[in-house]
């Protein structure tokens, strides 16, 4: 993140908006928080009152998809950051401050990790139950998204960072198993499908925990997505038993709320080992990417562990077993050996 304090077109016009549109002297102005995309975010301290300002330069990122999904959320009642004021022009929006300490941080503490799954698994139930009537205006997340996420796969760890050809056998494994991860995908009931329901993602609050960022992605896609996101998280991993439990709760929670969660439990854990393979693929393309396209290194220590839930899931099933081997066999090593030999 820039210093705001140092020169940066950017954060000039930030400071003329502010001054300018809402009449604000003498605030204060530090760095949040940055994302994987274009966006950054800038804690703005008025008085007793503390904001969090949005830069999203028009060029790179629209605000637009950002206010249609906070609007949905805040409808479904779920504690999303609130949207006071806006510059869609110049891509600013100020937006209500849920703190500054992220469930990564509080999950360091593993007692806190009950009562803290236990609230993202409430609200994940809320966002997928009250959203169904805003599901129609959301992307669909159908079989051309889902192809295009899993090609970053092959195209950016694979070849770009690994330099790591295919063979032909290999190829065909890895597109037969996309055939059945898109199938996978596309059995599921469809509901709401925030995209990143992380740890990096969920600020700890209060009050109406959890409070829920970058969300602007949404679409309308599987039930287990965002579960899976929360549970089989590339930035902190669980014991599988906790993992179980905890998808059981979900399941138990969601079919109370009358969710369809599948004919039994077996139906509905294989929806959610598949779904995982699926999400573990696309992010650990997109990792590499952010490192080769956008020169973001940070992420890179984390696609041991992602690759890891894959080989994991594909030794559940049967006929994903080959693509597990592939992936812990080929893939695994040689991005241990490019991280210097680091574990997962």
């Amino acid at each position: 993140m820039p210093d705001p304090r140092r020169e940066d077109p950017r954060v000039d016009l930030l400071r003329h908006w502010l001054e300018s549109s809402l009449g604000w002297r003498d605030f204060g102005l530090a760095p949040a928080s940055a994302d994987a995309s274009f966006r950054r975010y800038f804690r703005v301290t008025h008085g007793a009152d503390s904001v969090i300002a949005m830069d999203a330069p028009p060029d790179k990122e629209d605000v637009g998809p950002y206010l249609r999904v906070a609007a949905m959320l805040e409808a479904a009642g779920v504690n999303a950051p609130r949207v006071l004021a806006r510059n869609a022009d110049d891509g600013f929006l100020l937006l209500g401050d849920l703190g500054s300490t992220t469930y990564l941080e509080e999950l360091a503490d593993p007692v806190r990790s009950g009562p803290l799954y236990r609230d993202a698994i409430d609200a994940l139930v809320r966002m997928q139950s009250r959203g169904r009537d805003f599901c129609p205006d959301l992307p669909p997340y159908d079989e051309r998204l889902l192809r295009t996420e899993m090609r970053l796969f092959p195209d950016w760890l694979l070849a770009r960072h690994l330099g790591l050809p295919l063979g032909r056998n290999e190829a065909a494994v890895l597109d037969s198993a996309a055939d059945r991860l898109v199938a996978n995908a596309l059995a599921q009931p469809r509901v709401f499908v925030h995209r990143d329901y992380h740890s990096r993602n969920l600020m700890v609050c209060p009050v109406a925990n959890p409070g829920v960022l970058d969300f602007q992605d949404a679409v309308h896609g599987p039930l287990t997505y965002d579960l899976v996101s929360l549970l089989r998280d590339c930035y902190v991993a669980w014991p599988q038993e906790r993992v179980l439990g905890w998808a059981r709760d979900f399941r138990r929670e969601a079919a109370a709320a009358g969710l369809d969660t599948g004919a039994d439990e077996a139906q509905f854990l294989r929806w959610f080992d598949l779904m995982g393979v699926q999400r573990h693929l696309k992010a650990s393309g997109i990792f590499a990417r952010l490192w080769h396209r956008d020169g973001k290194p940070g992420y890179l220590p984390d696609v041991p562990r992602t690759l890891g839930y894959i080989v994991e899931a594909c030794a559940r099933q049967d006929d994903l077993r080959t693509l597990g081997e592939l992936v812990r066999e080929r893939v695994l090593p040689a991005m241990r050996a490019s991280l210097g030999g680091a574990r997962a």
